[in-house]
């Protein structure tokens, strides 16, 4: 099979995508996306997406995970993919999809940077130094005092692992407060490693940074790959609407692979 595909990636978050409204590529396997994220042997990325058709919204979203699997809802994927439908020629001030935990919008600004709308969240576990919420993925928030020091591969797998969490897994997210906002760092499930950025992580780690105060916010996010933000309203003690992840979603390449 030939397959022509783009590369796309938001704050070091990468993406191959592929334009499946034809349903061409639809007969992927497991293996074959798997392969085609391989960073050795593929093309590379922490995960795979198709823009596909709805007959209810402009485009339908379709994600996996870098082991091929389907995966849940990835905040910077839905970013770049609203960026590639634009490129496709769905050329509207704001888009509306369909991802896998429900729908969502897409809006763009003149600097490249593209603003998702995530899902409400009414629910954050709050444990002994951690909290444990979903926002289109499950998250695992820690708070550290230096985030640099932090083996986020080892420390992240073995809470990924752990007795909780092995059968389904979760992302696992460690957070410095900083002067102005929050440093995260991700290790995600799927990719099972380290991420440069993960959007429904940062997403996680702001909510839980919020000030206890009702009202509207917007935090500071810094990851490796580089800056983001998360606007926001805090309704009450764990309950948020209208949140936004807002960044850059950029093209990296376009190519043909024949796997």
């Amino acid at each position: 099979m030939n397959i022509h595909f783009y590369k796309y990636q938001g704050t070091g978050n990468d993406f191959v995508i592929v334009d499946n409204r034809n349903g061409e590529y639809s007969s992927l396997t497991t293996q074959q996306i798997a392969h085609l994220c391989d960073r050795r042997f593929g093309i590379g990325a922490d995960g795979l997406m198709m823009l596909e058709n709805h007959a209810d919204y402009d485009f339908q979203m379709k994600y996996y995970n870098a082991d091929g699997r389907e995966g849940s809802m990835c905040g910077n994927g839905g970013r770049c993919l609203s960026a590639f439908a634009r490129q496709m020629g769905i050329e509207k001030p704001a888009v509306k999809f369909i991802a896998v935990d429900g729908p969502h919008e897409a809006s763009f600004r003149e600097n490249g940077w593209v603003n998702l709308k995530m899902q409400d969240v009414d629910w954050i576990e709050v444990g002994n130094m951690y909290f444990y919420l979903n926002t289109g993925s499950p998250h695992f928030v820690k708070f550290v005092t230096d985030v640099q020091e932090v083996d986020v591969y080892e420390e992240g797998r073995a809470i990924r692992y752990n007795e909780r969490f092995a059968a389904e897994g979760t992302n696992v997210n460690f957070v410095q407060e900083m002067d102005k906002g929050i440093f995260v760092r991700t290790y995600e499930r799927g990719v099972e490693d380290e991420t440069f950025s993960c959007g429904t992580g940062v997403t996680a780690a702001a909510l839980t940074a919020a000030p206890a105060e009702t009202g509207e916010y917007t935090i500071p996010v810094e990851t490796i790959g580089g800056h983001l933000e998360i606007q926001f309203a805090r309704n009450g003690e764990r309950s948020f609407s209208n949140i936004w992840l807002c960044g850059p979603a950029t093209l990296v390449f376009e190519g043909n692979i024949n796997i």
